[in-house]
């Protein structure tokens, strides 16, 4: 991993694992029903891995008079966030074992 990457955690680890197996964007929400991340622990997360370039977010495009609900942030992991995921799990294989999408 690079000097500015993001402190790889249990509770990171189980965020980008979210990300990584889904076909799709996912909301803060379904990220926290996944990994049953409190949303105080979830969302720093989220926005370390955003600024350190692992994630893109967006806002839904829908409006949300629409919608019925509020709009909601959909998450995805980029192409840099992807190979660093591979790399840091890796070298956390000793200690997790291999994840599915490493």
């Amino acid at each position: 991993m690079n000097p500015r990457s993001p402190r790889i955690s249990l509770q990171t680890l189980k965020v980008i694992d979210a990300l990584m197996v889904s076909s799709t964007k996912l909301s803060g929400a379904e990220i926290g029903r996944s990994t049953k991340l409190a949303s105080g622990t979830l969302y720093p997360i989220l926005m370390r891995l955003e600024q350190e370039g692992w994630l893109q977010s967006e806002w839904e495009a829908e409006d949300p008079h629409v919608l019925g609900r509020p709009r909601k942030r959909l998450y995805h992991v980029t192409a840099l966030g992807a190979r660093n995921a591979r790399g840091a799990a890796a070298e956390l294989q000793p200690m997790f074992g291999r994840l599915a999408w490493a």
